[in-house]
């Protein structure tokens, strides 16, 4: 008589659910412990010649805000950023040293300027990258403004920063998926400021660039695709301001109304402001200058905080040794603007 089976013991449901759970979130942990520390060796390997720091600005990060310091923010686009050029080369850090050093002859406390700009970024961004930043206690707010607003009115409102759910949650600044996202942009584009700007270039990558190009892409969807699930945060509604300064035409009203509020904002939060117009380009950005003084002038001229500099002359663009692509400052062309920008900071600071 063969022995009777022992009855087979069920495995409760839960406690498939429990082990489910627990391969996921081991498995999110794996892989993003995996990505995290390729990002650090990325920030690390990129930060001084053209990344950013963990905390998603240029140049080292500056810690908690010590007393008798006064401190300095530029908001701007590439040419704040210093596209082309080496953190400790744009000038934000030149004039940053040139601060220090006046104060060192002057019995003056330390100074420290912190590089907030980024390629492509207009005045739209300022509000945001003010808010984002607030817990560095500024001082005095440098906003470098004119190129990236002169398109179609209201249309560049790039926060590229926000882009990140992870930097709008936690303000810790991924840069794989920005690593791999220029490479692809280079690949396929061959110029990576042009491709920002939506221009058409004669470069043709070949089959293997193409290749590769879709490779960085199909890398960066996954990254970005860990990001929103570990963001949890929707996609970011952006709108211009409705361009209500009466001061601006039409042209430029948005514009200007853009710039006020940044202004407004750090002004309601007890900083000084120092507007600065970039060398000029073009007539029509002599034009936009010329109308932002004007607004400037109406809405804040009795105002001893906001300041304006019109550096609009201060570099000859056409000239390869201060500008190597007719935009962009090469180190020389960021020491004058920076040695231009020293007094009228100081200035400011001197008012504190």
């Amino acid at each position: 008589m063969a022995p009777a089976r022992s009855p087979r013991r069920s495995f409760p449901v839960w406690k498939y659910s429990l082990f489910a759970a627990i391969a996921v979130l081991v498995s999110l942990a794996v892989v993003g412990g995996a990505l995290l520390a390729t990002d650090l060796f990325l920030h690390r390997k990129f930060e001084k010649a053209a990344g950013l720091n963990v905390w998603g600005y240029r140049g080292p990060v500056v810690g908690r805000k010590q007393a008798g310091e006064r401190r300095v923010i530029v908001l701007g686009g590439s040419t704040a950023f210093g596209y082309g050029v080496r953190a400790g080369e744009a000038f934000p850090a030149v004039l940053e040293r040139s601060l220090r050093a006046r104060g060192r002859e002057r019995g003056g406390g330390a100074v420290s300027v912190v590089n907030l700009a980024y390629n492509n970024e207009g005045a739209h961004s300022f509000r945001f990258t003010l808010d984002d930043y607030q817990y560095l206690r500024a001082d005095v707010v440098l906003i470098y403004t004119g190129y990236n607003d002169l398109g179609r009115p209201g249309a560049n409102t790039y926060v590229f920063r926000h882009d990140s759910p992870i930097f709008r949650l936690t303000g810790y600044m991924p840069i794989l998926p920005l690593v791999l996202r220029e490479k692809a942009i280079l690949l396929r584009h061959g110029n990576l400021e042009a491709a920002y700007r939506g221009e058409k270039t004669t470069f043709r990558p070949n089959l293997a660039q193409r290749l590769t190009a879709s490779t960085y892409e199909s890398a960066m969807s996954v990254t970005q695709s860990l990001e929103r699930q570990l963001g949890r945060l929707s996609p970011e509604t952006r709108t211009p301001r409705p361009g209500t300064a009466t001061e601006c035409t039409s042209r430029w009203r948005t514009y200007c109304d853009e710039v006020a509020a940044a202004v407004d904002l750090a002004l309601a939060r007890g900083q000084r402001v120092l507007v600065v117009a970039e060398p000029y380009i073009s007539d029509e950005h002599v034009q936009q200058q010329a109308e932002l003084a004007a607004m400037l002038a109406a809405r804040f001229g009795a105002q001893p905080r906001v300041r304006r500099v019109d550096l609009g002359r201060a570099v000859d663009l056409h000239d390869p040794a201060l500008a190597y692509d007719g935009m962009h400052l090469t180190v020389q062309g960021n020491e004058r603007i920076a040695a231009r920008l020293v007094g009228p900071v100081a200035d400011l600071l001197e008012t504190l």
